[in-house]
């Protein structure tokens, strides 16, 4: 078996081959590390073939969607799951064969409906169910502490105690234990009784994960994260520096449109000498009667220069091809001492 783990913060994703025939399944992959995937299975000579999430992330954003469109492979994952996307869903027992190699699906319920753990060998794959001295919460969306206790004691912590664990989340900087380690030694799993277990999940009081709303939006419709789309429209849009920028507004520039995309009453209390508003929301809307020159070069600029960074993408795909966005945004000439204008527009 060729194996590799890669850690996202506290995530935990998993590349699992067949030595043999060079085929393999990646297991919970996380959006940020598309490109490390594709470099180590090229490195390792591998060819992907399955796509697997062992259940609904609520608390990151998973890769398989993006990279089942760029690699054309399926995505798996139980068939409980309710993910619009998935190409291939199993049930408990079920097996994805990758080579010579069998992963079987174990329907894990409790942290969520659709969670399952994936036996290979001598490695139980076991998502947000079982972690390395904790299990998975389940105060979230489908969460079931009554679910959990059968999926835990009624099944993994009956497998074999030699199993490694890799679960799909350590925030302490283990890459795995055992089932006999987790057995003797995880504190939740020491509440043998049901009644107690479920008191204790019942009581955990843990803090909701930062983006959970937009998590299980995008990881159950396959839509684009916040993150997603900036980096996708940094990818199509070139930027201008500051210096750049002054340096065209005291040469005032007449070949330069500076468009200001925030909203009126932050342009007013301070905007580039020159710029003209045009607030994002409107941009669509207002932008043949503003901007009726498509051969002129625009800078779009905002705060952060995150929503000029979108703005000029749009901009770029409606036909103005000459949009810039201004790097380091207004926050970034504010702090260099470079002049502002305030009021309206002249």
């Amino acid at each position: 078996m060729i194996f590799e783990q890669v850690a996202t913060g506290g995530c935990q994703s998993y590349l699992v081959g067949c030595s043999d025939t060079r085929v393999a399944a990646l297991i919970d992959p996380e959006i940020s590390q598309i490109d490390h995937y594709i470099a180590l299975a090229a490195r390792d000579g591998l060819r992907i073939r399955y796509l697997i999430d062992t259940h609904t992330h609520a608390d990151h954003f998973s890769a398989t969607r993006q990279l089942a469109r760029q690699m054309g492979v399926p995505v798996v994952m139980h068939r409980a799951s309710s993910a619009l996307f998935v190409d291939m869903r199993i049930g408990d027992g079920e097996m994805v064969i990758v080579g010579k190699l069998r992963l079987q699906a174990i329907h894990t319920p409790g942290h969520t409906r659709d969670s399952m753990c994936l036996l290979v060998e001598d490695r139980l794959f076991t998502g947000d169910t079982l972690l390395i001295g904790a299990t998975g919460r389940t105060d979230l969306p489908s969460g079931d502490p009554e679910a959990l206790y059968d999926s835990l004691f009624d099944r993994l912590l009956r497998l074999d105690p030699d199993l490694k664990v890799f679960p799909a989340h350590d925030y302490k900087g283990h890459q795995s234990s055992t089932i006999g380690q987790e057995m003797a030694t995880n504190p939740r799993l020491q509440k043998r009784d049901r009644a107690a277990f479920v008191e204790m999940m019942q009581n955990l009081n843990l803090s909701m994960p930062t983006h959970v709303t937009e998590a299980l939006r995008t990881n159950l419709s396959g839509g684009k994260s916040v993150a997603q789309l900036l980096t996708e429209a940094a990818a199509r849009v070139p930027f201008m520096s500051l210096d750049e920028l002054k340096a065209r507004v005291e040469a005032a520039d007449e070949d330069l449109t500076i468009l200001d995309v925030r909203e009126r009453e932050a342009y007013e209390s301070g905007h580039i000498p020159g710029a003209r508003l045009l607030p994002r929301g409107q941009l669509e809307l207002r932008v043949n009667q503003e901007l009726p020159d498509p051969t002129r070069l625009i800078l779009a600029c905002c705060e952060l220069g995150y929503i000029s960074t979108l703005a000029a993408s749009t901009l770029r795909e409606m036909g103005f091809l000459h949009t810039v966005a201004l790097d380091g945004g207004m926050k970034g000439w504010r702090e260099a001492g470079y002049p502002l204008t305030q009021g309206r527009e002249a």
